[in-house]
């Protein structure tokens, strides 16, 4: 019985540690945030001066101020448009990629697979120089197109590793019974492959939509136009013209990462089971 208490008692306080340490590493993550909501809600003269975690007198105007004053409607309408496209192909490609690289017989086919897994050890900024080259050939510098294709070729080879992992696993006898019922390779992708692959691809797009929605270098070096500019490449040109009015420059802060918390926190739960769905669907 003495022992069975110590050991409780132990279980207990490791129990205690744990939840602890992460209430502290929790809290240092969600106080910069907090801290710039509140900033955001105050005037520019009481943002080093209110020491208090709640501000006496909101200012709600600051949003208004940096959505009109600072053109972040437009930023923020370059934004949305890019990730949604942007997503939209990464998916659409890396689904027929990975599917076609798992059921079909080609020659070369793990070479490809291969080529792909290699992309991933490349650092990002790596990938920048032969991207910038190849679209001022081809003439798409300054473009939404350009920069939405330059977007979909980074997204490309963690995605199609997730979703050929997914369909390796994929039970070959629901491919049989779809082609059986008159489903081509197409169909069987659309109909079959695609539904159960809902849980990888929420994955793919919570990743894919952080990864479009906060692309700054890559916005830097393909738009210079400043009505293209995505929120992130905007913000920085809003610093450099509010750089001392850090109300609005915390207000617009808040709105570039208001719609991407909320996007991630409304999909959070398909993360775990996405990237654990291979097993199940086995």
């Amino acid at each position: 019985m003495k022992k069975w208490n110590k050991y409780v008692w132990a279980n207990h306080s490791a129990s205690f540690i744990i939840h602890l340490f992460l209430w502290v590493v929790a809290l240092s993550c969600l106080f910069p945030l907090f801290w710039m909501l509140r900033s955001a809600l105050m005037s520019n003269d009481t943002i080093f001066i209110d020491k208090s975690f709640i501000p006496k007198v909101i200012h709600f105007e600051n949003f208004y101020l940096a959505w009109t004053e600072g053109n972040f409607a437009m930023y923020f309408f370059n934004s949305v448009w890019y990730t949604f496209w942007a997503v939209f192909g990464i998916v659409i490609i890396s689904s027929l990629a990975a599917y076609s690289i798992s059921r079909l017989k080609f020659p070369g086919k793990n070479l490809v697979f291969t080529l792909f897994l290699a992309a991933m050890m490349i650092p990002l900024p790596g990938s920048f120089v032969p991207l910038y080259v190849m679209m001022n050939k081809l003439g798409l510098i300054n473009s939404r197109m350009g920069y939405i294709f330059c977007m979909i070729n980074v997204g490309l080879s963690v995605s199609i590793f997730i979703l050929k992992t997914f369909f390796d696993k994929m039970p070959i006898a629901l491919e049989d019974a779809a082609r059986i019922d008159g489903c081509s390779r197409l169909g069987i992708w659309r109909h079959v492959a695609l539904p159960l692959a809902k849980p990888a691809i929420a994955v793919i797009v919570i990743f894919q939509s952080l990864n479009v929605w906060n692309e700054y270098i890559l916005a830097t070096l393909l738009l210079n136009d400043k009505n293209l500019m995505p929120l992130q490449r905007g913000l920085v040109v809003f610093q450099g013209t509010h750089s001392v009015d850090y109300h609005l420059l915390m207000a617009g802060l808040t709105i570039t990462a208001v719609p991407i918390i909320l996007v991630y926190l409304l999909m959070q739960k398909h993360i775990i089971k996405g990237l654990s769905s291979g097993a199940i669907v086995g």
